[in-house]
This record gives C-alpha cells, structure tokens and sequence, in this order.
C-alpha cells in the first residue's frame, strides 16, 4: 500500500525538515546536519528526508563565537 509523503507526517505526529527550520527559525539545511549528526532526539529516516517529533526542541548551537572585547573564542548561549 502506498502512503503519501504528507500523510506519513500528519498519521505519525512528525515534522518535515521544512517545518521543523521554520518553527526553529534555521535554514533547511542545518537542521538536516543536526538529523544527520543524531542531534536531534527521536528523528527518523525516511529514504532521503527526515520526520522530526513534533514535540521536539531545537538542539543548543554548539558552535563558538568570537566574544567582543576578547581575544579568546567562548561558547555562546543559542
């Protein structure tokens, strides 16, 4: 039986990368680095695209930024 793309999503209680970059405010393809890094809790593989839990939260930005002021690199709160 074939289930369409859409229907999987809404039966299952799952978000599309689409979804889940717009609710985050992140662009498509970095919330596909965080399904593909497993940094995301619950996220399953679907041939080529992702279903994000609806219930999930973004993962915090583990990237450093240079502080204003310091010489040294700090991790930011994101």
């Amino acid at each position: 039986m074939f289930i369409e793309y859409a229907e999987v999503f809404l039966i299952t209680g799952y978000m599309s990368v689409r979804e889940a970059s717009e609710k985050w405010g992140a662009s498509e393809r970095w919330v596909q680095i965080l399904c593909s890094e497993s940094r995301i809790e619950g996220v399953i593989r679907f041939g080529r695209s992702w279903a994000i839990p609806k219930d999930a939260e973004k993962p915090a930005d583990g990237r450093t930024k240079l502080v204003k002021g310091s010489k040294h690199k700090q991790k930011v709160d994101g």
